[in-house]
């Protein structure tokens, strides 16, 4: 399992529980605001995990590192008719939320509950069965970093690809749509085909600022 020990695979895996069915459901909930029933109507205006996790991508982000859920069904032309940044403010939901979570984790380290030190328990222990709480805080805190993220990367099916759309002018994003279809084969070679030929776009678009971040919220 990529060497990852049960402590981990438990902490990632509650969190994406959480991480997920929170994000999905800032979505859901978005549109419904903006006066779209298509999430309520199907289902999706719920914090149930079951209604938000997908099996594939729940498993990539436990083993890998970064994943995904079931997008939320959203209807643009119902949005538009109540605003034209309603869709743009409904993608945004998501990742904003995983920030929100990641900067609610890390409090106990900014109380100084907890410190750097705490967590080197956590990553000497090979053998333990869970996590500790410091532990589980820190893979909470980066693994919402990373899907807060990745889910802004301007590529569709990504969150980051409504947002864009909104800011760029009329002729782009005619453009934009023409890219749309090869979006999950752009981000394919990207994330898996980069690295092997010495191309990190991972680690220029997510690594960086996540240690960054990492570093603003717990030093």
């Amino acid at each position: 399992m990529l060497n990852i020990n049960l402590a981990t695979f438990v902490s990632r895996a509650i969190t994406l529980i959480i991480a997920f069915s929170i994000h999905e459901f800032a979505h859901a909930w978005t549109a419904n605001s903006f006066g779209d029933s298509t999430p309520r109507i199907n289902g999706r205006l719920t914090l149930n995990p079951l209604a938000h996790l997908d099996p594939l991508g729940s498993l990539m982000l436990i083993l890998v590192g970064f994943g995904w859920a079931k997008p939320v069904p959203v209807n643009p032309y119902v949005l538009r008719q109540h605003s034209r940044s309603a869709m743009m403010w409904v993608s945004l939901a998501g990742p904003l939320s995983n920030f929100l979570l990641a900067i609610l984790a890390a409090l106990p380290f900014q109380l100084a509950l907890f410190s750097v030190s705490d967590l080197y328990a956590y990553f000497s222990a090979q053998h333990s069965l869970l996590p500790t709480l410091p532990g589980f805080l820190f893979d909470f805190i980066t693994l919402n970093l990373v899907l807060g993220l990745f889910n802004l990367i301007p590529l569709p099916p990504l969150d980051g690809d409504k947002i864009l759309e909104f800011f760029l002018p009329d002729g782009w994003n005619r453009a934009l749509a023409g890219i749309r279809p090869y979006g999950p084969m752009i981000l394919i070679l990207l994330f898996v085909v980069g690295p092997s030929i010495g191309f990190d776009f991972l680690g220029w678009i997510i690594r960086k600022p996540l240690g960054l971040l990492i570093n603003l919220l717990i030093g």
